[in-house]
């Protein structure tokens, strides 16, 4: 007796059949230096969209390039899914990085290459070739391969690609407003995330919120000069290290008063899957040169990055910064901060807070005045949703183990999909650590290319079967 093949089979198949031309059309794609931030390459980003509307449009997606207020968003629909089911809005995004500093990398970052490694990996080089252009690539790969395999896809599936989230989407609240109707779905599916580790990928379910501040500290109307006025005159510099240090409290917790009040424990399933995780918290610090956890003393590293709030300061300057010395008292002192928040914490009260607690440290005679940076709200998906455990399923078919994790940092388009169309996102992403995204040399590990095909292809297939 002969086994017959299922769709799910062929579907493999023809995602194995297809890594060379996939590998192709990902390469054509990394070499288009889509950088959102720099308005000379505003063509080079539309052209990038183009490339992949016409790449949806050659798979039978009903595909177009919108236009927004700054870079065009891609959508395509395939309606070729059986009656009833299940709709999946695929987000990712093709906007890069700057590549900057060219001289550090070791190849053109636009024109991408296959490097094989020593121990066996080959690495797809080329800004974006992990964050997002094959990441996302790994998703419409496998739904080519469904197309070519049975001729339709086993779900209805809906794509929108971002050209403007290297500089914080500020199109896509406004777009999914206007076409919320037409692009609501079961889930959101979001490639932008890593895997647990090398072998082991991951289903990201907790996100960070930000909350980002510059602030700017006068005491006197000049600089003075240190030996008539020292000792008299309050040194804003002092004043701002004084401030710095009382926002933390000296076992590792912020000192703002109420910043606790709305964070809740991690729910019992995901502490225990948390410490089930084969994490070693002194090699994640020995990883940076430290050895010591500096956040809330009672709480494990992992909590410490994942789930619990903080407060971070980025930068400190005022007074003298040249060569040499300079004796002056400064009358002006800079810092920026951020918070990363959790779930339950509101971005903009914590940052009343925040201004509430440095106000009232500033002396009567001196000043303070605060700048709005960013914020994002923070994101926590249910764990017990059928479609996250259906992906699960999927990624332990082809990897042989799958994890739910939590992230320290933010994404704030997450909170746009909840906003704006009503939908939790599943969070599905195949990048490794040492991708070196935003960085020079950026790379994707062809295994993750090659297995995030596969992943998605079962991962569908387990949609449908609901």
């Amino acid at each position: 007796m002969t086994d017959h093949p299922t769709p799910l089979d062929a579907a493999l198949a023809a995602a194995d059949a297809g890594i060379d031309a996939g590998l192709a059309r990902l390469m054509e794609l990394v070499a288009i230096p889509s950088i959102s931030a720099e308005p000379k390459r505003a063509g080079d980003v539309r052209r990038a969209a183009e490339w992949l509307a016409a790449d949806l449009a050659s798979m039978g997606f009903d595909a177009s390039v919108r236009t927004t207020e700054r870079h065009p968003m891609v959508v395509g629909h395939d309606t070729t899914a059986p009656e009833g089911a299940p709709h999946v809005l695929f987000y990712g995004h093709y906007d890069v990085q700057p590549a900057d500093p060219l001289e550090l990398w070791t190849s053109d970052p636009f024109t991408p290459a296959l490097v094989p490694q020593p121990d066996g990996e080959t690495w797809i080089t080329g800004r974006g070739a992990s964050d997002d252009k094959g990441a996302l690539m790994t998703f419409i790969e496998a739904c080519r391969a469904w197309k070519t395999a049975t001729g339709a896809l086993p779900c209805r599936v809906t794509v929108l690609l971002e050209g403007e989230e290297e500089i914080t989407s500020p199109s896509l609240g406004p777009f999914l407003a206007e076409t919320a109707e037409e692009l609501r779905a079961d889930t959101v599916l979001v490639c932008d995330t890593d895997m647990w580790d090398r072998d082991t990928p991951a289903i990201t379910t907790m996100m960070r919120g930000l909350a980002s501040e510059e602030f700017t500290i006068t005491t006197a109307d000049r600089d003075m000069h240190a030996g008539i006025f020292g000792g008299a005159a309050r040194n804003a510099l002092q004043l701002m290290a004084d401030v710095l240090a009382s926002l933390r409290a000296p076992d590792g917790s912020v000192a703002i008063d109420g910043f606790y009040d709305d964070v809740r424990e991690l729910p019992p399933e995901v502490s225990a899957s948390w410490t089930a995780l084969p994490f070693d918290a002194e090699a994640f610090l020995g990883g940076v040169g430290l050895s010591i956890p500096a956040g809330e003393a009672d709480r494990s590293v992992l909590e410490q990055v994942w789930a619990r709030p903080t407060f971070e300061v980025h930068g400190v300057w005022g007074g003298y910064l040249g060569e040499g010395f300079k004796s002056v008292i400064p009358a002006e002192a800079h810092a920026k901060v951020s918070f990363r928040l959790v779930p339950d914490q509101d971005p903009e009260r914590v940052r009343e807070s925040f201004r509430d607690h440095v106000r009232a440290r500033i002396p009567a005679d001196c000043s303070v005045r605060f700048t709005r940076l960013g914020a994002a709200a923070p994101a926590a998906m249910p764990t017990d949703s059928p479609m996250l455990q259906q992906a699960l399923a999927g990624l332990r078919e082809e990897w042989g183990k799958a994890a739910i994790a939590g992230t320290g940092g933010s994404i704030p388009i997450l909170a746009e999909f909840r906003d704006r169309l009503g939908m939790d996102a599943l969070l599905v992403g195949f990048a490794r650590f040492d991708n070196r995204v935003h960085s020079p040399n950026e790379k994707y590990d062809l295994s993750s290319y090659v297995h995030g095909t596969r992943s998605w292809v079962r991962i569908l297939d387990k949609f449908a079967q609901g």
